[in-house]
């Protein structure tokens, strides 16, 4: 398709433009429907036919927006059952069938309903137009009046008879044979059949006076009461028909009571065709109110029967479409299985040699072949997994740490020391990251192109040494490192055991003898030294004072390098803890001491002297960091050490808080041998408290404190030699 008309489809689509039709079509019907009662109802009171083009016209404008939507239902349709079927939600085929089979039916059937509506209006108004109906009415006004001229005739005899009886009456009385003659004569020259002078009696009823009957008619009653009372009313004359007479009433002399009847034998066929005038008239009136009511019911069926169609023609499209895309569906269904793995899938076979069948008979080709391959690729990948297995488990069992980068810098492969020294920051993979993000030393030292070298690497707070190796193939770099910050520092331990057992050997041995010496000097010389003797007792208790202090130095020597195993045993650290802790609130009652214990007894495998020593050394540390804060503070300055135990499973946790001096400026070398930062210190006391530490399986940290002070953080394992056990099984 240009790509004009996809931008179009997908403006259209995302304008919802369907919605927006049905919602169109459905107000347009409204209005139409409404149009076309009111039209309907307004013509129906005039009395007149609905005009050809009008109702054509309502017709067409009311089909075309009931048939868009029936096509538009069809349409969701289809789009729904398209959606429970596995060809997902679009449902274009059905879409496209129904509104192909919608338009095969409704264009075709729009137009014979146009032809078939125009020209039964058309008919319709040719026969009951205003012409037809003025032939109709001048027939009927024809025959009434000829009806009429006869009755009006009989009607001025009578008139003009009454006027001559009452002449005759004033000659000569009614009983007379001149009146009788006169009488006859009256009725014979106006061709009347039947004539009588009647008077009313006092009570009200007519007694006949005078009769002219030559046909005998036995008649009771020729005036009515009706008669009379038009008569007294004011009528002058008052005339019947009947199908076999004209009969008229008028009055001779309305005082006495006295009045005419007269009757003619009246014309049937004139009668006839009047009536016949009036009925064929009636009959026209009723066959033009049913002709309105045909108009609607033709107009009904028309919209009716063309919505039914359309409606049989949007079922068979569904039906069709149903039909023609459950090949497809399974076919679908049947490559989705596929794509998740199931290449053992296949379609019902269809033996027709359509393309239906065809397609289906190569796609079950298709998936046996995929089934072949896959099972091959399987199996070399099962043996791939076997190898990968194997080297990720002696990349895992290797304690150096091991990282691969490709050519674009980035990780492809780290294992898990390496993961533990690079990555302190969290469990984030690296796979994939540039090495700088990971490790910008590293980085820089692949950069260099140096294949060794021993870098100093921070990590999560301590400074680490590792002795790296960069190696360079046709994928990338492969760099291997060492930690050999242990290594190092057991041989700088090991040689600063060595000098101090030397110096202690050294030093020691002329110590006893100048000690010796000095005491005798004074003893013997002190009292015959005339000349200033102060300051010969002076300089040799200077002497004693600097080899007595020179012998501790020599002991702390002593101490450190023949620093003896610890004898482990199960102890109360709680115990252990509060006894150190005392001898410090003896000692020193100007510092406030605390103590905090998460449980009553903390159990602890141990040597109980060398517990001791550590607590002591790190509390005595505690209050000379007080002392030389007080040194510098305020008057209202007060010291604080607070101990914690805390314990878990595996470790107790001993923590000692202070508000004193602070951590020195290099803080890294702080548990160093002879590192210190004091005038009279050795700086062997956090060294032998480390040693100690580490000997009962733990560790030791030091971190600053708001606004002053150190905390001192040492983790003790509750089984030392169970811990020393699984670490050399692991080494």
């Amino acid at each position: 398709m240009p790509r004009w008309y996809r931008r179009v489809l997908v403006s259209l689509r995302r304008a919802n433009v369907f919605f927006l039709l049905e919602v169109a079509a459905s107000t347009i019907l409204t209005l139409m429907l409404a149009v076309s009662w009111l039209t309907v109802t307004a013509s129906s009171t005039e009395g007149q036919i609905l005009p050809s083009r009008l109702t054509s016209s309502l017709l067409i404008g009311t089909l075309v927006p009931a048939m868009a939507l029936l096509v538009l239902a069809g349409r969701r349709l289809a789009i729904r059952r398209a959606a429970k079927s596995v060809l997902g939600s679009s449902g274009r085929l059905h879409v496209r069938l129904v509104w192909l089979f919608s338009l095969i039916a409704a264009i075709p059937t729009l137009l014979v309903v146009v032809f078939a509506s125009l020209l039964f209006q058309s008919g319709v108004e040719f026969w009951f137009s205003d012409n037809s109906r003025g032939m109709l009415e001048n027939a009927n006004k024809l025959a009434r009046g000829y009806y009429e001229d006869k009755l009006r005739d009989v009607g001025n005899e009578t008139v003009t008879m009454a006027g001559d009886i009452r002449d005759y009456l004033d000659q000569a009385p009614i009983t007379s044979t001149e009146f009788a003659e006169g009488y006859s004569f009256q009725v014979l020259s106006r061709q009347l059949n039947e004539s009588a002078i009647l008077e009313r009696t006092p009570d009200g009823t007519l007694r006949t006076a005078a009769i002219v009957d030559p046909e005998k008619t036995d008649r009771q009653q020729r005036v009515t009461p009706a008669d009379l009372k038009r008569l007294d009313a004011g009528e002058a004359v008052v005339v019947r028909a009947s199908a076999e007479r004209i009969e008229a009433v008028t009055p001779i002399d309305k005082n006495r009571g006295i009045y005419l009847f007269a009757a003619r034998t009246s014309n049937a066929l004139a009668l006839e065709q009047w009536e016949r005038a009036q009925t064929v008239l009636k009959a026209y009136d009723m066959l033009t109110t049913r002709a309105r009511a045909l108009q609607l019911r033709f107009n009904l069926a028309l919209f009716g029967v063309s919505l039914a169609l359309v409606g049989v023609a949007v079922w068979a499209a569904l039906r069709f479409a149903d039909r023609q895309v459950a090949p497809l569906a399974e076919l679908v269904s049947a490559a989705r299985t596929i794509g998740s793995g199931n290449f053992a899938m296949r379609v019902a076979q269809n033996s027709g040699t359509d393309e239906v069948g065809l397609l289906a008979r190569a796609f079950n080709r298709m998936t046996r072949q995929l089934e072949g391959q896959t099972q091959a690729l399987v199996t070399a990948n099962a043996q791939l997994e076997v190898r990968r297995a194997f080297i990720e488990a002696v990349l895992e069992s290797i304690t150096a740490g091991i990282v691969s980068i490709g050519r674009d810098g980035a990780v492809q492969l780290i294992n898990s020391s390496a993961q533990r020294v690079l990555l302190a920051d969290g469990p984030t993979s690296p796979i994939g990251r540039p090495l700088g993000e990971v490790s910008p030393v590293l980085a820089q030292l692949v950069a260099s192109g140096q294949p060794t070298n021993v870098i100093q690497y921070p990590v999560r707070g301590d400074l680490r040494t590792l002795a790296v190796r960069v190696v360079q193939d046709s994928n990338g770099h492969v760099i291997t490192f060492e930690d050999i910050t242990r290594q190092l520092l057991d041989q700088r331990r090991a040689a600063w055991s060595d000098v101090a057992r030397r110096i202690a050997h050294e030093i020691k041995n002329p110590l006893t003898p100048i000690q010796l010496a000095t005491e005798r000097l004074r003893r013997r010389y002190g009292r015959q030294i005339e000349n200033d003797p102060e300051l010969f007792e002076e300089l040799t208790s200077t002497i004693i004072r600097q080899v007595g202090d020179l012998r501790k130095m020599v002991d702390e020597f002593s101490s450190f390098a023949r620093l003896p195993k610890p004898v482990f045993r199960a102890e109360d650290a709680s115990d252990l803890v509060r006894q150190s802790l005392f001898l410090q609130e003896v000692a020193h009652t100007t510092i406030d001491f605390s103590f905090a214990c998460d449980a009553t007894s903390m159990p602890l495998q141990c040597d109980r002297h060398q517990f001791g020593q550590v607590m002591t050394n790190v509390l005595k540390n505690a209050v000379e960091a007080i002392e030389s804060r007080a040194k510098s503070e305020e008057i209202d300055y007060r010291g604080r050490v607070a101990v914690t135990l805390a314990g878990d499973h595996e470790t107790v946790t001993v923590s000692v808080t202070d508000n004193g001096i602070g951590l020195p400026a290099e803080r890294d070398r702080i548990l160093e041998p002879y590192m210190t930062t004091r005038e009279k210190g050795t700086g062997l006391g956090l060294a032998i408290v480390h040693k100690i530490v580490e000997e009962h399986g733990g560790e030791m940290a030091f971190t600053p404190e708001p606004g002053g002070g150190t905390r001192v953080t040492m983790r003790f394992a509750r089984d030392p030699l169970s811990t020393s056990d699984s670490h050399v099984e692991q080494d």
